[in-house]
């Protein structure tokens, strides 16, 4: 599978985007503003969305993308999150007030976005890829993913923290062969870390001895302005032992 990271910082600024994540073309993990540098035809081949969770930073481009993509639409863009995200999404942006409910439009019998709810568990098999969602500790209710294609596997923390459940499945995998992992914040911050429920290389290090696998680490959700520091901690931290890759906007990987 290819993956291109369109958006992987903690903030805005120039050159810095949020997180979200193509699979080939048609699938993208997260939403965040980095889906808005894709052009008219990339955004129409996008069919499946798998959001973590309900903040900004990871939903911001759904209502903008469903209405830029409405009009060529043949059939429904697919929300995939759990529950408690949909939730949220329903509540406080497809809302009739915030954006309009496009779940709904044209019609509620032919709409151009459909919600699919999934628990931590859950497996979908489509196209020759299994994406599978497993429970992580944040402060709202999240997840992560493992996506697997042609025999290989890669996984995404989206946003997360000190967590059993995150690890104890990813190890009862064959072998998982990339992994984005998030460390928004230095050590320096680590109270706030805590608070947030975000890694800090401190925290990821002793996280991740619970891991049986070494696959390249992809770091990301890098506070802007904090990167070479957080990358220069979490290389002090893990030590030889791992590959560690800060993520960029723009990269490509063939997983």
């Amino acid at each position: 599978m290819q993956l291109r990271i369109l958006g992987c910082s903690g903030g805005i600024g120039q050159q810095l985007r949020t997180s979200s994540y193509l699979i080939d073309d048609d699938i993208l993990l997260d939403a965040g503003t980095g889906v808005g540098d894709l052009g008219m035809d990339a955004l129409r081949k996008i069919r499946r969305i798998f959001i973590t969770h309900s903040h900004m930073d990871h939903i911001v481009s759904i209502p903008l993308l469903i209405d830029t993509v409405f009009s060529g639409v043949t059939q429904p863009l697919e929300i995939h999150a759990r529950a408690e995200t949909l939730d949220a999404l329903r509540k406080h942006i497809f809302n009739w007030t915030i954006w309009p409910d496009f779940s709904e439009l044209p019609s509620k019998q032919s709409p151009v976005m459909v919600f699919r709810p999934m628990k931590p568990g859950d497996v979908l098999d489509f196209e020759g890829r299994r994406v599978e969602m497993i429970d992580v500790s944040h402060t709202v209710p999240a997840c992560g993913y493992a996506v697997t294609s042609g025999g290989r596997t890669m996984a995404y923390s989206g946003d997360t923290s000190t967590n059993e459940t995150l690890w104890s499945r990813l190890n009862q995998y064959s072998r998982v062969d990339f992994m984005i992992v998030e460390t928004a914040f230095s050590n320096h911050d680590l109270q706030l870390s805590q608070l947030a429920k975000h890694y800090c290389p401190s925290l990821l290090a002793t996280d991740l001895k619970k891991f049986r696998h070494r696959p390249l680490l992809g770091i990301s959700h890098l506070k802007p302005g904090e990167e070479q520091r957080i990358m220069d901690e979490c290389r002090a931290a893990l030590g030889s032992e791992w590959s560690l890759h800060q993520l960029a906007t723009g990269e490509t990987f063939q997983i």
